[in-house]
């Protein structure tokens, strides 16, 4: 039998051991011609002859093994030298990539937010009616939710219109001060030149003890915001409605494309509407049970954004994945 431990030591490749173990272990192979000595063999002597043998064959169980995950590892070693690719060669069909405008958009927005001190707050993209509508003043059969429109699933369970149900949320499980914002993903059943199913969205919310924040406040981070996001424009804040907000506001800048004379994309009015914001209304802080505080909110499309910034004519482009327009962000 030494000679076959030999045989294993020395198989240099994975082949080669196998054969070796269909000569030692196969049908017609050592082991099985030995034991079948045992039949000529006196009876006194069998017992000590298969006692042998069992324990060749165990040894020559183990010592296969090892030498085949020797064997098998360095055939990897090997396969892997021979495959390696230097990844530091230049190649000239190569291309950088780059970060898609809607995303690269959004990093920009909260990485001003965040040298503000506003903390990034996320939430689940399914909710139910009280935090995607109740809690922010939107009561069932509200003229409002007709222009938030969504996709429903059963027990009142939703796809959020808004990322408004992250503000909630925090204000359900904080006490104030609360100084945040809320990026992600909303959905919508619109889909025409300016809306898209799915969009991104940027809220804000800074809630303070009563008397500690104003509108003056609100005008003076979103001025400061816009102009770090468009350069030098014009901000005026209008009148408008919104259920969560009371005053509320719609803000402008002045078009960017004809610095304000009037053109196509302005509708000939020189403003480029960019978002809504308001002071919280008082109904939504009695839905999270606050009391003596006064707080602002904001909220904007971040592709509204990122078509304004890169001149973007369509927004159902960004979602389309069409290469010439992406290859343009590199």
């Amino acid at each position: 039998m030494e000679e076959w431990y030999s045989a294993i030591e020395s198989a240099g490749d994975v082949e080669g051991l196998e054969e070796i173990r269909i000569a030692v272990f196969g049908k017609k192979g050592v082991l099985a011609a030995e034991f079948a000595k045992m039949k000529s063999a006196p009876n006194e002597q069998k017992s000590a002859i298969a006692k042998e043998l069992n324990i060749h064959k165990g040894r020559l169980t183990k010592q296969l093994s090892e030498r085949k995950n020797i064997l098998q590892t360095l055939e990897l070693e090997r396969a892997m030298k021979a495959e390696a690719i230097d990844m530091t060669l230049y190649s000239p069909t190569s291309s950088s990539g780059a970060l898609h405008p809607v995303m690269e958009t959004m990093d920009r927005i909260v990485e001003y937010f965040s040298m503000m001190n506003f903390a990034v707050k996320t939430g689940p993209m399914i909710e139910d009616d009280f935090h995607n509508f109740e809690a922010l003043n939107l009561p069932k059969y509200h003229p409002a939710r007709d222009m938030q429109d969504t996709f429903y699933f059963k027990d009142e369970m939703l796809l959020r219109t808004h990322t408004s149900p992250v503000q909630i949320r925090t204000m359900l499980s904080h006490k104030p001060p609360i100084r945040m914002i809320a990026p992600g993903a909303v959905f919508r059943r619109d889909y025409d030149i300016t809306h898209t199913p799915m969009f991104h969205q940027v809220e804000g919310l800074l809630v303070d003890e009563e008397g500690k924040v104003s509108f003056a406040n609100l005008k003076y981070i979103l001025e400061d915001f816009l102009k770090y996001m468009f350069g030098d424009v014009d901000v005026r804040f209008r009148p408008s409605f919104f259920p969560f907000t009371e005053p509320s506001a719609e803000v402008d800048i002045s078009c960017i494309f004809c610095e304000g004379e009037g053109c196509r994309v302005c509708s000939k009015t020189g403003w480029l509407e960019v978002l809504g914001c308001g002071i919280v209304d008082e109904n939504v802080f009695d839905a999270v049970g606050y009391e003596n505080v006064s707080g602002y909110a904001f909220g904007l499309g971040v592709e509204r954004f990122a078509m304004l910034i890169h001149r973007i004519g369509d927004l159902r482009s960004l979602f389309e994945g069409d290469i010439r327009l992406l290859e343009q962000f590199r």
